[in-house]
């Protein structure tokens, strides 16, 4: 179950379990932070990596150095392992492990028993790296409890703009006339749909391109260019004076057919049907309005920029259409008509129950608490 489907209820008690793990873990990062400082930290530090040192040393040559092995190996050994010993500082943690240690390795003749009495004598040095290593580990916990935390805290914020939203919609009029604002903006996008549909079959590529080129003055009617390679294409070579559709129905024909169609095949092959995706997917999208249609300020806006737009390639009725959707706002109770649309599209019967039960309050003062909560233990 993602975030988004999960109940109100459980996603504040998660999040007040994470609380509590981030504080726990809080605390045992501290507890180990502060065991090192106690023990001193260079100190400590000096200690675990002459432990390291020693046990690898160990390990590299147990093997080759014991019994009747290697004689040459044995020398470097105990060469290498008593210089460690000796040039250790007189004052360093449980140097006396190290130096028991020592004595087990200063034989003629080593054994693994030897071996194994020295990594024995040398336990109480490896607490120090155990020391440094808890911290380390403590603290990797607490870090990534708190970037759980982190992620859940905006879940939890998300969830709680959506429950406001619902319970802002909860006082919507249900029986307000919203088909006053509807069948206008709906007849105009289908309006709009048409007659782009009809421009995109029937004007020329280098037409369409053009149209499109100029809605970078518009931001709000957001169509995406097409790549560069193909509108320089459209715009140089004859093939530009041909439809769309008929150029992607030419990019499918053999090179000998081709020849009776465009004076350029390769370079309709190569820059037409590289963008077939791009070219298929250009449609009216941009410059419909949708239900429910958007707020009244931006309606206002974008319904200047459809007018400037449709009327460049559509006919005056289409224009008028989205005039009239321009208007809106002007000319009815537009807020109170689209909040109402906003309602029905948004809150199914469910949820209506839900807040005439005063659940939506309920969910919304729970995850408002545990927003709360993730919030003071992220600050500290």
């Amino acid at each position: 179950m993602s975030e988004s489907e999960e109940l109100p209820a459980d996603l504040a008690s998660r999040a007040h379990k994470t609380v509590d793990r981030v504080e726990r873990l809080a605390v045992e990062a501290e507890r180990a932070r502060e065991a090192v400082v106690d023990a001193g930290e260079d100190r400590a530090a000096a200690a675990a990596d002459a432990h390291d040192e020693a046990i690898a040393l160990l390990d590299r040559y147990e093997e080759h150095a014991t019994g009747t092995g290697d004689f040459e190996a044995y020398v470097e050994f105990q060469n290498r392992f008593l210089g460690l010993v000796k040039g250790l500082d007189d004052d360093l943690p449980a140097r006396s492990a190290f130096e028991t240690a020592a004595e087990a390795m200063d034989r003629r003749r080593l054994r693994e028993r030897d071996f194994d009495e020295a990594r024995e004598a040398l336990r109480e040095a490896a607490e120090y790296r155990s020391l440094l290593n808890r911290r380390e580990e403590a603290a990797e916990r607490e870090r990534s409890a708190r970037h759980e935390a982190r992620e859940l805290r905006e879940a939890v914020a998300d969830r709680i703009a959506a429950l406001e939203r619902t319970l802002n919609l909860g006082d919507a009029d249900l029986s307000a006339p919203v088909e006053r604002i509807e069948e206008p903006v709906r007849a105009y996008d289908e309006a709009a749909r048409e007659a782009f549909e009809d421009f995109y079959r029937n004007a020329r590529a280098r037409d369409l391109f053009a149209l499109i080129e100029r809605t970078r003055s518009f931001p709000l009617v957001s169509f995406r260019q097409p790549p560069r390679d193909v509108r320089e294409y459209v715009e140089e070579y004859e093939a530009g004076e041909h439809p769309v559709p008929d150029l992607l129905e030419y990019a499918d024909y053999s090179a000998s057919k081709l020849d009776h169609y465009v004076s350029d095949p390769g370079a309709l092959r190569a820059k037409v049907a590289t963008h077939r995706t791009y070219l298929e997917r250009l449609d009216a999208g941009p410059l419909t309005v949708g239900w429910p249609s958007p707020e009244a300020s931006q309606l206002h806006w974008l319904g200047e920029e459809l007018v400037a737009v449709v009327g460049r390639f559509a006919d005056e009725e289409v224009v008028a259409r989205a005039r009239t959707v321009r208007d809106l706002p002007r000319e009815t109770d537009y807020e109170r008509l689209r909040r109402t649309a906003v309602a029905r599209a948004e809150l199914d019967e469910r949820e209506r129950g839900r807040l005439r039960s005063g659940a939506v309050e309920s969910d919304l003062a729970a995850l408002r608490e545990a927003h709360e909560r993730l919030d003071e233990t992220l600050e500290r």
